[in-house]
Order: structure tokens, then sequence, then C-alpha cells
């Protein structure tokens, strides 16, 4: 045990000795916390004062060598709060760690549905997927094909012209073409031609052009729509005010068709050109359409040729041209209207300020019937007739020389007729025949 020092009671030092050992005994080093150390040199030390800097080593020593207890808990109470809260970030959000970059050509995509289709990928679409303008007729994609190509052109933005005609698409594959033109918003030409569509393939079309607004052109003839497919297409007409150009022809379009189908165009504010030749529109349908052409304020070019108008069908839309001051081609060669037939068209026509071009080539209206109709254009003080079809009709002398007249009014006016053209030969110059008419007939 350590001696306890004696406080000894000394008079007042002079201030040079205070706190100065005796220079006769060497100076010993003080050890950390050592209260011996300091009395055997004879020194007066207070405890307290060894205690406190026994206290203060000792605290430096810690705060040097070991962490405060405090930081510690403060860092892992930390830590654990990071760990949890990047636990909660792992498990309540859906992070994709790969992102896939998009395509624009849709070739990836056109890959994968054809293994999930089981088809084999058609090289020309992959190496032209890139054009603006995709020509894939007679390429037998069949209905699978047609569901693989129209999963890639969902995405596509490069092609704006789609060309799948005569690929046997049925109604499935319509469908799915139908599907593919309610996402993609660049297609506007579409020709589906000659693929028997059928009633399916109309109903899914006519679903589509009731949401899409890009699709200006649209080929569909060749398809066997019958009544039941015209149903569709007049629900679909008067709601699409985009599209500018229907083709329907080569269908099996009757009677009934024309009914619901006139009544479609009337209301339709968009179509410029529509086609529907080559069907089974008789007098009754032919008036029905008629009528529709009637009210409609839109339409500059109406194709009618190879149906069976007949004499009614032609007073029929006579009358439409008394009103309809907009259309400006008419087609209607050979729809069996003879001369009381073309005589009733031609009162229309006398009044009509519009029509440009006219084809009635192949009816047997004689030349009698086409004498009438260049009579009604003569006495039109309006009349704005560039090109008369008569092709594959007799003329005589009469009509040849009523040429020359109208000819004086309207000075960039053309006929074709065929028929009886060496008289016509005898009275005109060969070269003056070459300006002034386009001549088509027997030789």
């Amino acid at each position: 045990m350590l001696p306890v020092p004696v406080r000894r009671e000394r008079g007042p030092a002079p201030a040079a000795a205070v706190g100065v050992r005796p220079p006769s005994r060497p100076r010993a080093e003080l050890r950390r916390g050592s209260v011996r150390s300091a009395a055997s040199c004879g020194a007066t030390v207070p405890r307290s004062v060894c205690e406190r800097a026994v206290h203060q080593e000792r605290d430096a020593c810690n705060r040097t060598n070991t962490p405060d207890d405090s930081e510690g808990n403060e860092s892992e109470e930390k830590a654990d709060e990071d760990s949890e809260r990047e636990e909660e970030w792992d498990t309540d959000l859906e992070i994709e760690e790969t992102k896939e970059p998009f395509d624009p050509t849709g070739r990836t995509r056109y890959i994968a549905a054809c293994q999930l289709y089981r088809v084999v990928p058609i090289s020309y679409f992959l190496r032209h997927m890139k054009d603006s303008e995709l020509i894939m007729k007679h390429h037998g994609l069949g209905t699978q094909g047609a569901k693989a190509l129209s999963l890639s052109l969902m995405t596509n933005t490069s092609i704006v012209k789609l060309n799948l005609s005569d690929n046997w698409l049925d109604g499935e594959g319509a469908a799915a073409v139908a599907e593919m033109l309610k996402e993609n918003c660049y297609i506007s030409d579409v020709d589906l031609s000659d693929n028997r569509l059928g009633v399916k393939g109309a109903e899914a079309l006519s679903a589509m052009l009731l949401e899409n607004a890009t699709v200006l052109t649209l080929k569909l003839s060749g398809n066997e729509f019958d009544d039941h497919a015209a149903k569709y297409l007049s629900d679909a007409l008067p709601a699409n005010n985009k599209m500018e150009s229907l083709d329907l022809s080569h269908n099996m379009l009757g009677d009934t068709s024309g009914e619901v189908l006139g009544m479609a165009i009337a209301e339709n504010a968009g179509l410029k050109e529509l086609n529907i030749s080559w069907n089974y529109f008789r007098s009754q349908g032919a008036a029905a359409l008629a009528r529709g052409f009637e009210a409609n304020m839109f339409l500059r070019v109406l194709d009618l040729s190879y149906n069976g108008f007949s004499n009614n069908g032609a007073a029929a839309l006579g009358e439409a041209l008394k009103v309809n001051n907009v259309l400006e081609e008419l087609n209607i060669s050979n729809n069996r209207i003879s001369l009381e037939g073309a005589l009733r068209f031609a009162v229309g026509l006398k009044e009509n300020q519009t029509l440009k071009r006219l084809n009635m080539a192949r009816n047997p209206m004689q030349s009698e019937g086409c004498f009438g109709i260049l009579k009604s254009i003569q006495a039109n003080s309006g009349a704005v007739v560039e090109i008369l079809d008569f092709s594959d009709i007799p003329v005589n002398k009469d009509f040849a020389d009523l040429c020359d007249a109208v000819k004086m009014l309207l000075p960039n006016f053309q006929i074709r007729y065929g028929g009886n053209a060496t008289l016509h030969k005898k009275d005109q110059p060969k070269v003056e025949i070459q300006s002034w008419f386009s001549v088509e007939g027997d030789s």
C-alpha cells in the first residue's frame, strides 16, 4: 500500500522556490496515474490534482483508442435504417433491370410472333421493313402469317402504304389486320383486295373504321362481300369522315346493299372517291344509290360500271345530277342503258355544271342515244365536260357533225367513240381528227 503523503505546514517561501525540486536530486519521470512517484520526490502534490490528471489521461486514451459507445450505437442504428429502406424499395417497387430499346421497324417482334404462330418469317418483309411502301401481294400469308405480320406492324413507324392483296387472309386474318390498324397511326393507304374476307372481315374492318383516323384509302375489291357485309360497312361510313377513297368493286353487293349503302353515302362527309363497279346493283338498288349520291356534297369520283342499272337506274342518276353540283367524274359504262335510258339521263345532264368526265361506253344506246347526250351538253350553257367516252358504240354522220359544233363551244372537249370511224375520217382531215378528237374504233 502506498504511503499517504503528509502535508507540512511551511512558511511563505520565496517566489523563485515555489514548486522547484532540490537541484541535488534527479528529475523523476511521472508515470500515468502514479502518486508514488510524485511523493517519492518530496514534492507537495494534492491528491485531487493527481486524480484529475489520471482521469484526463484515461479519457484521452479512451477517445484515441476506442470509439465512443453512443457514437457506435448511432452508426449502427443508421445502418439498420438504411438497410430497412433498401428492403422497402426492393419489395415495394418493380424495377426493370434491363430495358430493351424501342424498335421502330418491329423486326424483333416479328421474329417472336413467327415463333408464336409457327410460321416461317418472310425475308421480303424483313428486307423492306424500313420502306414507306410495303407491297406483299401474292405471298400466301394466310391467317397465321397475317397475325404475325400484324403484331410487327403495330409498332412500325416507316410504312405508310400497305398492300396485302391476294394473300388468302380470310375473316380471321382481316380481324388481325384491323386490330393492328387501330394501334398504328402511320399507315394511310391499305389494299386488302382478293382475300376472301367475307362477312367476318367486313365486320372487323367496320369496327376499325369507327376508331381509325389515319387510313385515307381502303381497297376491298374481290372479297365476297354480300348484303350482310354491306350492313356492317354502312354503319361505319357515316361515322368515319377521314377516309377519302373506298373500293368495293368485284363483290356480291345487290339491291339490298344499294339501299343501306345509299343512306350511308348520303350521310358521309369524307369520301371523295367511291368504286362499286362489278357488283349486282339493278334498277331498285341503283335508284337507292342515286338518291344517296344526290344528297352527298363531297364525292368527286364515282365508278358504277359493270352493274345492271338499266334505264330506270340511268333516269335516277339523271335526277341526281340536277341537284348534285360536286361530282366531277362518273363512269356508268356496261350498265345495259338503252336509247330510252340515255335520253332520260340526258335531261339531268343538261342542268349539271360540275361533271368533267363521263364514261358511257359499251351501252346499247346506239347512235341516237349518243346524239341525245351530246345535244344536252350543247344546250347546257354551264357545261364543263372535257372527256366524253362512247367507246364501242357505233355512230352516224349526224353525230359527227354535232361533235364539231360542240367543239366550238368547249375548246378542251374530247370524245371517244367507236363504229363507223371511216365515215368521220372522210369528212375531216387526219391531222384535224387527232387534234380535235381522240378516236377509238374500227379502222
